[in-house]
C-alpha cells in the first residue's frame, strides 16, 4: 500500500509538472500535430477589410481529410497581408499574427463562445483589417506587373490603408487541404523568379535615392545648422568630397543651389552631399536616420519585417571640427556625402519610407504601423481593438512644418507634380536611385502625404518601382508619381463630404 501510494504521488507530481510547466513546450513541439489539426479543421473567423470586403473565409467541404477549407476570394490581392494558413507549410500574414483571434482563443472570445455553446450555427466572428479594398485595388492596378511595392497608411494612427507587392501569388494554392498539392504549389512558388512569397513592402530593402533627402534636411533643421533661409548654397553642378576625386553631380548635370527649401524642391544632389560631409557630420546624420526608424525593425504586426539600413561607421576622425568644416573630417567622409542623397549603403523598405514621410505629415511623430483594426466575437461585439501608438519622435513640430511646406512646394513646382491632385494639399519627394548596370538602371521612388486644405494630413504613401530593366526615363516623378496621385484621388473620393 505504501508503494502504491508513493507511485500515485509521483504520478500526481508528474501530471502537474506536464500540465503546468511543460504545457507550452509540448504545445509548440513540431512533432505535436494535434494542436495544428484542431486549429486547422475548424471554421476560422472571417478576415474583412475596413470597408467590409471578405478577404478570407472558411468553406465547408464534403469530403477530404478536413471538414473546412480556407478560401481567399480575391486571390493574390491580399496574399502578403491577410496571408494564408496551410496544414503542411504553416501560416503567414494576418493568418499567422492573429491566429489566436481567428480561431477564437482569446479570453474575450472564449467568454462569448460560452454563451453560444448550445447554438450549432454560431458566428465564428471576424477580424477587421485596416486595409481599404478600393485602395488595395488601385495599388495593384497602378503598379501592374512591375516589380515593386506600394504602401499607404494613415500618418496619424499607423493604420495601413494599402500594401501591395509585385510579384504576388494566389494563397488558395498553398491553403489547399490536399497536402500533396499544397506542398507542390509551395515548392513551385519558392522556385519562381522574383520570390513571390516574399512581401517586398516590408521584407526587402533598396536604396531610397533622393527620398532620403527629407532625413538629411531634418538633420540640418534639428541640429540648428539650417533654417528656412540659411545657409544659401551657391549654385553648382557637382560636389567633390574631401578624400576622393569622385564627384557627386546633380541630376542631368544641371546647376542647383539655394536655401534648404529650394534644395528640396529642386532635389539638388551636390549641396545635400556637401551639407552632410562638411556641416552635419556622421553623428548628426546617424542620429536623425535612426530617429526616423532606420537600423531598427518597425513594430509591425505582421511577422518577418526587416530593418532599413543607414551606415554608422565612417572610420577614424582625421580632423576636428573647425569653422571651415564644422563636421570635421573622417576616413569615410566620401561615403557620408553619398548617404545624404540615399545612395551607397543606404537601403530601406517601402514601409520604412512610408513611416518616414508619415513622421513629417504627423508633425514629427512616427506612428507604429499595423494592419489589424479590431476583433469581433460571435455576438458581434468588439473584443479587441488596436489603439494608435507612437513609435518614434523624429523631429520637433516646427521643423516638421517647415518640411511639410517644402514638400508641398516640391509637388507644386518640383519633380513631384505628377502626384498632385487639384483641391488637395499634397507634399511629395521623388527619388531616382541609381543601381548601376550597362546601360544603367535605377529604382523609381516617391514618398508623400495629402490632406484637405486647412485639415490634418490623412494619408501618407511610399511607392517603389524597381529598376529590373534599363530605362532612361525611370525616374521617381514620371514612374512612381502617377501611382501616388491615384492613391490620393481614390482615398479622398471615398471620404469626401
Amino acid at each position: 500500500m505504501v508503494v502504491l501510494l508513493g507511485c500515485f504521488t509521483l504520478l500526481f507530481a508528474q501530471l502537474n509538472r506536464v500540465q503546468l510547466f511543460d504545457a507550452e513546450a509540448l504545445e509548440n513541439n513540431p512533432a505535436n500535430t494535434r494542436a495544428a489539426q484542431r486549429d486547422f479543421d475548424q471554421e476560422r473567423a472571417r478576415i474583412l477589410t475596413s470597408d467590409g470586403v471578405e478577404v478570407a473565409v472558411s468553406v465547408l467541404v464534403d469530403d477530404g481529410p478536413f471538414r473546412w477549407q480556407r478560401a481567399y476570394p480575391h486571390n493574390d490581392l491580399y496574399a502578403h497581408t491577410a496571408g494564408y494558413v496551410s496544414f503542411t507549410v504553416g501560416a503567414e500574414g494576418a493568418e499567422r499574427s492573429y491566429d489566436d483571434e481567428i480561431v477564437g482563443r482569446t479570453a474575450g472570445q472564449e467568454i462569448a463562445e460560452l454563451t453560444n455553446v448550445l447554438n450549432p450555427n454560431s458566428d465564428p466572428g471576424s477580424v477587421i483589417l485596416t486595409l481599404r479594398h478600393d485602395l488595395q485595388q488601385v495599388a495593384k492596378q497602378q503598379l501592374g506587373e512591375r516589380p515593386g511595392s506600394v504602401v499607404a497608411l494613415d500618418p496619424r494612427t499607423g493604420a495601413v490603408l494599402a500594401m501591395w507587392s509585385w510579384p504576388s501569388f494566389d494563397p488558395n494554392t498553398v491553403a489547399n487541404i490536399n497536402s500533396a498539392e499544397s506542398n507542390e504549389a509551395y515548392s513551385a512558388l519558392l522556385e519562381t523568379e522574383g520570390n513571390p512569397l516574399r512581401a517586398r513592402a516590408f521584407r526587402d530593402i533598396k536604396p531610397p535615392g533622393s527620398t532620403f533627402k527629407v532625413i538629411t534636411a531634418a538633420a540640418a533643421l534639428e541640429s540648428g545648422h539650417a533654417t528656412l533661409d540659411e545657409p544659401v548654397f551657391e549654385a553648382t553642378t557637382s560636389y567633390t568630397s574631401p578624400l576622393t576625386t569622385h564627384a557627386i553631380s546633380n541630376f542631368g548635370g544641371r546647376e542647383c543651389g539655394g536655401n534648404l527649401v529650394e534644395l528640396l524642391v529642386r532635389s539638388c544632389n551636390a549641396p545635400f552631399a556637401q551639407l552632410a560631409a562638411e556641416t552635419l557630420g556622421p553623428f548628426i546624420m546617424v542620429n536623425q536616420a535612426e530617429a526616423a526608424g532606420f537600423n531598427s525593425v518597425p513594430p509591425f504586426d505582421l511577422v518577418g519585417g526587416v530593418s532599413s539600413v543607414y551606415p554608422t561607421d565612417y572610420g577614424a576622425q582625421l580632423q576636428s571640427p573647425s569653422e571651415v568644416s564644422p563636421a570635421g573630417l573622417f576616413e569615410d567622409t566620401p561615403l557620408l556625402a553619398q548617404t545624404a542623397i540615399g545612395q551607397n549603403n543606404v537601403a530601406a523598405t517601402p514601409l520604412q519610407m512610408a513611416l518616414m514621410i508619415a513622421g513629417v505629415a504627423n508633425n514629427g511623430i512616427v506612428p507604429s504601423p499595423h494592419v489589424m483594426a479590431e476583433v469581433i466575437d460571435a455576438n458581434g461585439q468588439v473584443v479587441d481593438r488596436i489603439e494608435p501608438e507612437p513609435w518614434r519622435s523624429t523631429m520637433r513640430e516646427e521643423n516638421a512644418r517647415i518640411l511639410q511646406q517644402a514638400l508641398i512646394e516640391a509637388g507644386q513646382r518640383g519633380s513631384g507634380t505628377a502626384a498632385t491632385v487639384e483641391g488637395l494639399v499634397v507634399g511629395v519627394k521623388t527619388g531616382t536611385a541609381q543601381i548601376g548596370g550597362d546601360p544603367p538602371k535605377s529604382h523609381a521612388w516617391i514618398v508623400g502625404f495629402a490632406g484637405r486644405p486647412g485639415e490634418e494630413f490623412e494619408i501618407a504613401v511610399a511607392v517603389l518601382v524597381e529598376g529590373e530593366q534599363a530605362d532612361g526615363d525611370q525616374t521617381g516623378g514620371r514612374v512612381a508619381g502617377p501611382i501616388a496621385r491615384e492613391l490620393f484621388t481614390t482615398y479622398f473620393s471615398d471620404t469626401s463630404g
